[in-house]
């Protein structure tokens, strides 16, 4: 059913908030769809000299969509392949949601190509480096030894259980001590369990005999120095820290511990099926980048280790 009384904002409001209640995107997902909306909007009204409304959106040509992605490619700050495919799956979203909802079809749209992109590997550090990055977490002279634990907990954590930070800051000291298995809520509202290593929550044991803190049940598990809840930008920044002192690459990031911990079961005889599920991956092809992964690295150490190679 058509809504003409809707504006081209109230539309784009109308879409992020059925993202966020009906797809239940992360915030961070969330934000950036918005930009991109935004900036489509605004591109519209710059090319046709007056504000879009409901009607006018549904008359968007092929060549006017190019052109807002040429912009968006050579402007002040220009986006990667990667990030102008990103951008048109958001607009095509967009005008998916309008043709369901609001009776608004744009199907030309779907005559425009984006850029092909070259599918990026995951980058997972050595089983050595990940050591490293839980043993060394002290990069703050200033930090207290409860903060030492922390920084060692979480990253233990995000490694022996395989979680986004976000997975990882969501805790509770409502779930500790930590079960032998973990129920954690990930993209989209999927639940996965995840079991939970010795090692994962005997860290976390350390961090809570030192945390300073009088915790509530619903209180966030992870505090920062004036007792708030812990920053994934915290993390972000401790790892950034370690790996200067570890020489570890730029590639060593929070993130790559998720990585890393993929890499690790599949080469230590786990299938893809089982990784699939700790990981919360809702396809099998997210999982499979894994395997290339894993032999790309055989593939590097027969070509340093063979006499002949």
């Amino acid at each position: 059913m058509a809504h003409p009384q809707l504006s081209a904002e109230q539309a784009l409001a109308a879409w992020l908030k059925h993202l966020a209640h009906e797809r239940r995107l992360s915030p961070r997902t969330l934000e950036a769809y918005g930009h991109i909306g935004r900036q489509y909007l605004a591109f519209l009204q710059r090319h046709r000299g007056e504000t879009p409304d409901m009607e006018s959106l549904g008359t968007v040509t092929p060549a006017e969509l190019r052109a807002h992605l040429a912009e968006r490619r050579s402007g002040d700050r220009p986006l990667s392949a990667r990030s102008i495919s990103q951008t048109l799956s958001a607009i095509r979203t967009f005008h998916a949601f309008l043709d369901r909802r609001c009776g608004v079809p744009a199907p030309q749209l779907a005559l425009v190509r984006g850029p092909r992109v070259k599918p990026s590997l995951p980058r997972p550090v050595s089983e050595d480096q990940a050591r490293g990055l839980m043993q060394e977490p002290e990069t703050d002279p200033d930090a207290a030894p409860w903060e030492v634990a922390r920084d060692r907990a979480v990253l233990t954590l995000l490694y022996g259980c395989g979680l986004r930070i976000s997975e990882g800051l969501s805790l509770t000291r409502a779930d500790t001590p930590l079960p032998e298995t973990l129920r954690i809520t990930g993209k989209g509202g999927k639940t996965r369990l995840v079991p939970v290593l010795p090692a994962v929550r005997q860290a976390i044991d350390a961090y809570l005999a030192l945390q300073p803190f009088p915790l509530a049940s619903g209180d966030a598990l992870f505090r920062a120095r004036r007792g708030g809840p812990l920053s994934p930008r915290h993390v972000q920044a401790t790892v950034q820290r370690l790996r200067s002192r570890l020489g570890l690459p730029a590639s060593a990031t929070p993130h790559a511990l998720r990585h890393s911990f993929a890499t690790h079961l599949l080469g230590a005889g786990a299938d893809l099926r089982s990784i699939q599920e700790l990981l919360g991956h809702a396809s099998l092809s997210t999982t499979q980048k894994y395997t290339a992964v894993d032999a790309a690295r055989l593939l590097d150490a027969y070509a340093s280790a063979h006499p002949r190679a």
